[in-house]
């Protein structure tokens, strides 16, 4: 069965090393015979919320910006990935802005498969471990979800360095098993 993929990549640098693992994955996925969408969050503009609650019992967000598109998309997707290079051991701003504001329409991001793209300059798992629960407790909010894999990119730093990884070659399998 063909899965509507739709990947949410928070790095702030076009071709990125968490933005490059975003691309395999992709291209694994397409070929799978996937619809396959790319959003690089840092492109699009997200206010972040404000905890205002003029969407409660609207489902419409006060902010008129990017984030309404954004998540229809992340409801009508059957698969989510999240995508960050690891920030003081979290999420980056960009990507933790657009996932407090599904806060509109939360109940509606439901039966997902998560996958998970970290990058860090540091070279142990381990210190990209408080950035993955964070998307997992995102994931905890959303019924039905279903983490699927998490791809580490762990020692690089300047732009490209993921390149000749082995974490290019898992981000590429893991988009062909979806």
């Amino acid at each position: 069965m063909n899965k509507k993929v739709l990947i949410l990549s928070g790095s702030p640098r076009k071709n990125g090393n968490s933005d490059i693992l975003c691309d395999e994955f992709m291209k694994g996925a397409t070929e799978n015979g996937n619809e396959v969408e790319k959003i690089r969050v840092a492109e699009k503009k997200i206010g972040y919320c404000r905890a205002c609650y003029a969407c409660r019992g609207t489902g419409v967000c006060a902010i008129k910006d990017d984030m309404a598109d954004i998540l229809q998309k992340m409801i009508d997707a059957d698969v989510l990935v999240l995508a960050s290079p690891v920030y003081f051991y979290s999420v980056d701003a960009q990507l933790k802005a657009l996932i407090d504001r599904t806060v509109a329409r939360w109940t509606e991001v439901k039966n997902k498969e998560f996958y998970y793209i970290v990058t860090a300059a540091d070279g142990e798992n381990e210190s990209a471990e408080t950035t993955i629960q964070c998307f997992r407790g995102y994931a905890d909010c959303v019924e039905g979800a279903k983490e699927m894999g998490i791809i580490y990119g762990m020692g690089v730093y300047e732009k490209g360095e993921i390149a000749n990884t082995k974490a290019m070659t898992e981000a590429y399998e893991m988009g062909k098993k979806v």
